[in-house]
């Protein structure tokens, strides 16, 4: 099958790679949309040791099962597989098992292929009315409504009246903004820095401040970015008694203001990846519109992959998401 494999830092190539093997209670699914993640480009430019070249990357995928028990079914790929028999798992926390792997990580390949396997239950069916392209946005979109989930918890008022900031207005940060806006928040701002996707974001309904411009307090702040300059601007910008979900992962050096967020008895919260249940919701949002029409993704075939992956690294592109198809 073709594939499009990282070979090294800044180097992806369309080549060859083996078809894959079907296992017990696998699928074989014609992968027919994938993003790309800002993990997928933390690991292109050779910056995660979990993604070791060469690898077929890409965990965003909705295609059609070719073989296997959902033979024939249009499909939304969770890349997150389980035990399902630990502490973590019985409990409804499967992303925190710790036996997890996920597509894109050794041992097993990615969905930037023609083709890719995956176990039964970690595939929703995609109705007729749903395409492809939308279909894959349902694993970024749940990694924001895992993370909305949690705040709302956290936070000790009603999620309505309360002021919202997101740093960043990639996928992931305009997925947590209409997360959070699913969840009943009104009053929501989006600080991103790259002019070319202000107009995007704001035709999402979203205000949008550079983030040198941000006058806070907010009870909630969502980091969708993870670098220290966002993690400074979170502890010094969220309100007493407030909640910042941390996200992003694009570095673990310093930034929280340690001292503050213990005085004003901030909530400070990491979130990884979703719940099972949370893929399912939010794979059913999407199908109910709950998040909107979702028509922010560019589209772009395989071939054009290595070509995205540099356009992306040099901020040339306004659409806070790329889709491949294979």
């Amino acid at each position: 099958m073709k594939a499009l494999i990282y070979t090294g830092p800044r180097s992806m190539t369309l080549g060859d790679a083996p078809d894959p093997v079907l296992g017990q209670n696998e699928n074989l699914i014609a992968v027919e949309a994938v993003g790309i993640c800002g993990s997928d480009m933390h690991a292109w430019l050779g910056h995660d040791d979990r993604r070791p070249a060469p690898l077929i990357l890409g965990h965003e995928a909705a295609g059609r099962v070719l073989a296997g028990p959902w033979e024939g079914r249009r499909v939304t790929v969770n890349p997150l597989v389980t035990c399902a028999d630990c502490p973590a798992c019985l409990a409804g926390r499967e992303n925190l098992c710790p036996d997890r792997q996920i597509i894109s990580m050794p041992p097993r390949e990615g969905a930037f292929a023609e083709r890719v396997v995956m176990p039964t239950q970690n595939l929703v069916e995609v109705p007729q009315h749903v395409t492809a392209e939308k279909a894959a946005l349902a694993e970024p979109l749940a990694v924001c409504l895992h993370a909305a989930r949690l705040a709302q918890r956290s936070l000790k008022r009603d999620l309505g009246d309360a002021t919202c900031l997101v740093q960043g207005g990639g996928a992931i940060g305009l997925g947590s903004a209409l997360s959070l806006r699913a969840l009943g928040a009104r009053r929501i701002t989006i600080a991103e820095p790259n002019l070319l996707r202000a107009p995007v974001l704001a035709r999402a309904g979203f205000a949008v401040a550079a983030p040198d411009d941000l006058r806070g307090p907010f009870d909630v702040v969502v980091d969708a970015v993870g670098i220290s300059a966002t993690r400074r601007a979170a502890s010094a910008l969220v309100a007493p008694g407030g909640v910042i979900s941390h996200i992003g992962l694009g570095d673990s050096i310093e930034g929280l203001d340690i001292r503050r967020m213990t005085l004003q008895e901030v909530t400070f919260m990491g979130t990884y990846t979703y719940t099972a249940e949370d893929f399912r919701d939010t794979a059913q949002g999407i199908y109910e519109g709950h998040f909107g029409d979702l028509d922010w993704a560019e589209e772009r075939s395989l071939s054009e992959g290595a070509a995205a992956f540099t356009d992306i690294d040099a901020g040339r592109v306004a659409a806070p998401k790329i889709i491949l198809r294979p």
